[in-house]
């Protein structure tokens, strides 16, 4: 008895002496692995997702296909997707960074999955980049599809590549700012409503299929200040006419992502 009782002291205590002792150290994993882990996870929903994938992917692909090879809209003197292709590209950031984003964040912050990240080891910071990441990542998956297809088509880019990169820099971050903006203050219903209702309408406004010289005076002043015209817009002058950098365009890209992003960090609610 006393043998039995003086091995389960030193059993008792040896087991108190490692308490504690783990491998590998329990803890948070480094915030640069977090934010990478949770990039590749937001993207891979993304791309799983078949109404994101026909938003982001088919129909600007359909669109540069369409309108290219058949003669719908007069797209003035040269070949038409050398007129169409910027704008496509332009539509594919806006479909990624505001429609896509504003309608899976409001989703996700309905059924409670912010809520639920917002109280993991994940700043809330860091969670928002992340997403911008995967919406970079989709970007250059979306925009290097589209550029094989109008090479197909007969495309014939020139210009600044600079200008061309700082173009969809700023409008990623404006749209990103308004999707945002959208997603972390209206309800997920009104968020899908709205989104998809502002997709057509800068699709046929903002300068993507239509120029801007076929509407009137005074609308053509008016769209001109819409990011989505700024940016398509933009990307003609560099891509199809060969300018340098396009001021104007940039300014605009460059005041709406300021006030997109500072409205959505603003009023963002997480719940």
């Amino acid at each position: 008895m006393s043998t039995d009782t003086s091995t389960g002291t030193e059993m008792g205590a040896g087991a108190r002496k490692g308490a504690g002792t783990y491998a590998p150290a329990p803890g948070a994993a480094p915030l640069s692995r977090m934010i990478a882990a949770q990039t590749a996870f937001e993207t891979k929903m993304l791309l799983r997702n078949g109404e994101q994938l026909l938003l982001t992917v088919i129909i600007p692909s359909l669109l540069l296909v369409l309108f290219s090879t058949v003669d719908i809209i007069d797209t003035g003197s040269g070949a038409s997707v050398d007129f169409l292709a910027p704008g496509v590209l332009a539509l594919a950031v806006m479909s990624t960074a505001f429609t896509g984003q504003a309608i899976a964040t409001g989703f996700e912050r309905r059924y409670g999955v912010l809520k639920r990240l917002g109280a993991s080891p994940l700043p809330r910071w860091a969670l928002m980049t992340a997403k911008t990441l995967s919406v970079l990542v989709t970007e250059v998956l979306q925009i290097a599809l589209l550029t094989v297809i109008a090479f197909a088509l007969g495309w014939s880019p020139d210009g600044n590549p600079f200008a061309v990169l700082l173009l969809l820099v700023l409008g990623t971050a404006a749209f990103s700012g308004l999707g945002l903006l959208m997603a972390g203050t209206l309800k997920a219903e009104a968020t899908l409503a709205a989104a998809n209702l502002v997709f057509v309408l800068l699709l046929v406004g903002g300068g993507v299929i239509v120029p801007l010289d076929k509407f009137p005076e005074v609308a053509q002043t008016l769209l001109g200040l819409l990011p989505i015209s700024a940016l398509s817009e933009g990307l003609r002058d560099v891509l199809q006419h060969g300018a340098g950098m396009p001021w104007n365009d940039l300014g605009v890209l460059a005041v709406w992502a300021v006030l997109g992003l500072g409205a959505a960090a603003r009023f963002f609610r997480w719940e």
